[in-house]
């Protein structure tokens, strides 16, 4: 009986740990698993990988809302101001990974977008840090509504 007992936990343990492993490994490309990130670190990320196009103080770029003669959109602002916070954390995540025009390609849409790859550059967690960072800054009603998306997201995909 005290063998099974053992067996039983050793089971048990290396499923949690691979559940654990599930949700913070590379291979995951879910935007959404419960950890915590370091604010701090996703906003150095950020002025090194985005603030050059999204703006220093996430301010995006002069007439964002309006194709170039290149048909291709300005950054965004990532504040209040700009639509950042109408996605998913899945759909944010994607289109930081693989860039903007592979991120819709991936759903069967064409589209010119400016928006690079970093999935080259930063790792999964990182993009997660950068993106904690971005959500940390508006107000608690956009929170609020941004995380009402996830939880829509994560009710369609049961």
């Amino acid at each position: 009986m005290k063998k099974r007992w053992i067996w039983v936990c050793l089971v048990v343990l290396v499923m949690g740990a691979v559940f654990v492993w599930s949700l913070t490994s590379e291979g995951n490309k879910s935007a959404s698993a419960p950890i915590s990130f370091d604010l701090t670190e996703g906003a150095t990320l950020y002025q090194d990988y985005c603030a050059a196009c999204h703006g220093a103080d996430l301010e995006g770029q002069p007439g964002w809302q309006s194709a170039g003669p290149d048909n291709v959109f300005p950054a965004p602002p990532h504040d209040e101001t700009g639509h950042t916070w109408h996605h998913s954390d899945t759909v944010l995540f994607d289109y930081t990974k693989w860039g903007g025009a592979e991120a819709l390609a991936r759903q069967g849409v064409d589209f010119q977008s400016g928006m690079p790859a970093f999935d080259a550059d930063l790792t999964d967690d990182q993009i997660r840090a950068i993106l904690a960072f971005i959500k940390s800054t508006w107000p608690q009603d956009l929170q609020d509504a941004q995380a009402q998306r996830n939880a829509e997201e994560t009710e369609e995909t049961r």
